[in-house]
């Protein structure tokens, strides 16, 4: 789990079947000693893996990713950077479809459009 270590979410606002956040990442982060040392950036997996982490903390279900239709890297999130993420869902039996975006005050910096089911 990443947030709370990784990331910390500076404030929330939930309407239903969607939420908005902005979080703030620990610079201090082992994981930025490693990718990279000299120019350390968020790596994509994390931030895949904190769309499914605050996805299952606004539907209190544990969740795995079944697909991901559509996943766009749009510019590098470096460390200092305190992105707004805006997440949005369809729920359909135990399947959620869902569309996630990381954003700063000028751009999208990362999308996803991809299907999480319930365990």
């Amino acid at each position: 789990m990443l947030m709370n270590d990784f990331y910390s979410i500076e404030y929330l606002l939930r309407e239903p079947n969607s939420f908005s956040c902005k979080i703030a990442f620990n610079t201090q982060h082992d994981i930025f000693k490693g990718h990279f040392p000299s120019q350390p950036v968020v790596p994509g997996v994390c931030m895949m893996q904190m769309v499914k982490e605050l996805l299952e903390q606004q539907v209190d279900k544990n969740l795995w990713m079944r697909n991901a239709g559509q996943v766009k890297f749009l510019q590098l999130i470096t460390p200092d950077v305190q992105p707004v993420i805006n997440v949005s869902w369809q729920q359909e039996g135990k399947e959620l479809n869902v569309n996630a975006s990381f954003k700063n005050e000028t751009a999208d910096l990362f999308k996803l459009s991809g299907n999480f089911e319930t365990k």
